[in-house]
């Protein structure tokens, strides 16, 4: 979506983005690969993208970064595109023509094997969204089979299939094993449990909308200007480049981390009375919540985990 807009008018496979000082805006740091004076490729990549429409700002800052800042109407039109795109929002060309190996089975004995065995199966999840050939003939983390019992499986009795799957997800690699008393919790600091409420929150507006007879219609983007709004379509306009960028790295465990982040700007923003009084809302942000539920949707089904409607 727009970080996918700004690589190609970088003209970069990997345009080392960055969130910039507000929503809306991204920093890259390109021209220090362009060259021995950064700040002379930071003023030509610069004066390049003040040609694009869409952007309404960009400028050299530091020694040789660039930030851009697309306009409010490209920001906000976010909602509707992603809503649109359902699934596909997640995906982009950016690892295109690249091929990367298949994974190995995934069962595991143990916190470490499991990690593993998750992390290998991920990485090919998110590099095939990010448009990279896979390799069956080259597992990456062939693992043992499943063993009838041990603590990854009753971790997953006590919390739940999704809950172990999102915390070992998310955990880095040598990181603690996840604590099934903790992951099982519903309460939304529980990041395994909040990216699944979150989908529920935007789903309920939605749904109780519909319920009174209110739908998306027409969009008008100068009528997304909260904080809280623009926080989330920020947050939103991360998740092509957030997918691509950990399949590159071989780090699922950030894009989980992203994914808990999507979550809490998604909790906060329908819980605002904006969101709450379901009879006055605004078709904008019935849109902005489609655009949520369909984000993080999007996100937990790379994961391999349920996206609730309710919970």
């Amino acid at each position: 979506m727009i970080t996918a807009g700004l690589r190609r008018a970088i003209g970069a496979d990997d345009p080392q983005l960055r969130p910039g000082p507000a929503p809306g805006s991204y920093t890259t740091s390109l021209p220090f690969r362009l060259g021995p004076d950064p700040g002379t490729a930071a003023e030509a990549l610069a004066a390049r993208l003040r040609e694009q429409l869409w952007i309404a700002t960009a400028e050299v800052t530091g020694p040789g970064f660039v930030t851009v800042t697309v306009t409010h109407a490209t920001l906000a039109r976010l909602a509707i595109r992603i809503a649109h795109a359902g699934s596909a929002c997640a995906e982009s060309d950016a690892l295109a023509g690249r091929t990367v190996p298949g994974a190995g089975p995934t069962g595991a004995a143990d916190w470490p094997q499991a990690r593993a065995a998750l992390a290998a199966e991920l990485t090919v999840r998110l590099a095939t969204a990010a448009g990279a050939t896979i390799d069956p003939e080259r597992p990456s983390v062939p693992a043992p089979p499943p063993p009838p019992r041990g603590p990854v499986a009753e971790a997953i009795s006590y919390a739940g299939l999704d809950a172990v799957r999102f915390a070992l997800a998310r955990t880095p690699p040598g990181g603690p094993p996840p604590e099934a008393a903790v992951i099982a919790r519903h309460v939304p600091a529980n990041p395994a449990y909040a990216v699944r409420y979150a989908h529920a929150a935007a789903a309920a507006v939605l749904r109780w909308a519909a319920a009174l007879g209110t739908r998306p219609a027409g969009f008008t983007p100068r009528l997304l200007a909260e904080p809280g709004e623009l926080a989330l379509l920020d947050a939103l306009s991360w998740l092509p480049e957030r997918v691509a960028v950990a399949a590159r790295r071989g780090r699922p465990d950030e894009f989980a981390g992203y994914l808990a982040e999507l979550a809490a700007r998604t909790i906060d923003t329908m819980s605002t009375s904006s969101f709450r009084k379901i009879q006055d809302i605004s078709s904008e942000r019935l849109w902005l919540a489609d655009a949520a539920r369909t984000g993080l949707a999007a996100g937990l089904g790379l994961l391999g985990i349920e996206a609730p409607s309710r919970l």
